[in-house]
């Protein structure tokens, strides 16, 4: 039984589009690990830039500009603040998780030579694979992999293993966006430390359910897109510590940018300026800014307590169903669920439940070495966050069992 000190009625309300229709059925939107939805109070921050103060920001005098300046800079204090940041301009906007791994991937090609060795995990998303395969193709660094067990459990032990003197970079999911699983970065991080190299975190789908404090876990990057924590589209977060940032190169060259520019030589601007080059997405950024604001006003230790109790009552109702086989059982996990019923393509599952108005994930996720792992072509993936409910569940659990009565 569910027992939230969350009014979700009223939460609710706060999400234009969960009052539509799909298919003529009510929306059951449970992809919320791809994207969640906008509340009112972000979409109200979007109108209202573009309605009241719309102008580039940093490089004029007039009072539009002066405006949009001081609310793009509040939203990276309010980034500053929640992550819990030691400097603001530690803080870089990007358009989104990617965006940010490539510019560290790219920074580090400058600091990697052959036989150097870079760690990854087994459970990444593709954005946290493939640019490290690419700098290990430039720099000729050797990419090991982190095991995982069937569980969806990275094999601690094995990583340890793996450290020595030649490991420079480890990289890390906090949380799989297939799998829910919630990994043990501190000592990811602490034991990556230990033998002097850096790690870079993937919080992109722990952000929406974990207060991450960046200070204390030591960690020296960290990434965020504000899509999955109620904002928009196209920004996102890369936290540096500032000695890492110093010494790696620009991503990008352009405006804002650059000290000083002559056709003989160009220096290049303080942090965090130096790694944002062009105008930014101005009306994003400040949106991310509220959407924090709108989180933190319900409370992530709240948030983090319904999710917990949704997914418990989805884990347990799914189970029901004869020939459902969950992959991802860890101990430790955010609200995803990812599955599959014997003898069914998981496409063909996802299909009928969008014809009875229920949103769900089906594929690789982004996470192919994943699936070869499960050596499975993908699964269908049912992601909660804190404005589902458990009738949504019901509903789900529902159209599961009607899938397989039409499929089988």
């Amino acid at each position: 039984m569910l027992r939230t000190s969350l009014d979700i009625a009223t939460i609710r309300q706060d999400f234009p589009i969960l009052d539509r229709k799909v298919n003529g059925k009510p929306l059951v939107y449970l992809d919320n690990a791809a994207t969640s939805q906008t509340p009112q109070q972000v979409i109200d921050a979007i109108v209202d830039y573009y309605g009241n103060y719309n102008a580039n920001i940093h490089r004029g005098v007039h009072a539009l500009s002066q405006e949009a300046t001081d609310k793009y800079e509040e939203a990276r204090k309010k980034i500053q603040e929640h992550f819990n940041i030691t400097k603001s301009h530690e803080v870089i906007f990007t358009s989104g998780t990617t965006h940010a791994i490539n510019l560290v991937a790219h920074g580090f090609s400058s600091f990697l030579k052959q036989g150097d060795e870079i760690l990854v995990s087994a459970m990444e998303h593709h954005s946290n694979i493939v640019p490290w395969q690419m700098l290990a193709e430039r720099t000729g660094a050797i990419l090991k992999v982190i095991p995982m067990s069937l569980d969806g459990e990275l094999e601690m032990d094995a990583y340890e293993k793996l450290l020595s003197d030649r490991t420079k970079l480890v990289f890390c999911n906090h949380v799989s966006n297939a799998l829910g699983t919630i990994n043990p970065i501190q000592e990811i991080i602490d034991k990556a430390h230990e033998v002097g190299a850096a790690v870079l975190i993937d919080g992109a789908q722990a952000a929406p359910h974990i207060k991450a404090d960046l200070k204390a876990l030591d960690v020296d990057f960290y990434t965020v897109s504000a899509h999955k924590m109620c904002g928009p589209t196209g920004v996102g977060m890369l936290y540096g510590k500032e000695e890492w940032l110093n010494a790696l190169p620009p991503y990008q060259g352009g405006g804002e940018m650059i000290a000083e520019v002559t056709f003989e030589k160009t220096t290049y601007a303080d942090l965090p300026h130096k790694f944002e080059a062009g105008t930014p997405n101005i009306c994003g950024g400040i949106a991310f800014g509220a959407a924090l604001d709108y989180m933190n006003t319900i409370g992530f230790e709240s948030i983090a307590e319904y999710e917990k109790e949704l997914l418990d009552y989805a884990t347990e109702k799914l189970l029901e169903i004869d020939g459902l086989k969950i992959y991802g059982t860890a101990k430790n996990k955010t609200s995803v669920i990812s599955f599959n019923i014997e003898g069914i393509h998981p496409y063909d599952i996802g299909t009928i439940l969008d014809k009875l108005g229920i949103a769900v994930r089906t594929g690789h996720h982004c996470a192919q070495p994943i699936m070869d792992f499960y050596k499975i072509p993908g699964t269908v993936r049912a992601s909660f966050s804190f404005y589902n409910t458990k009738e949504e569940v019901d509903v789900l659990v529902e159209g599961v069992q009607r899938a397989k009565s039409m499929l089988l």
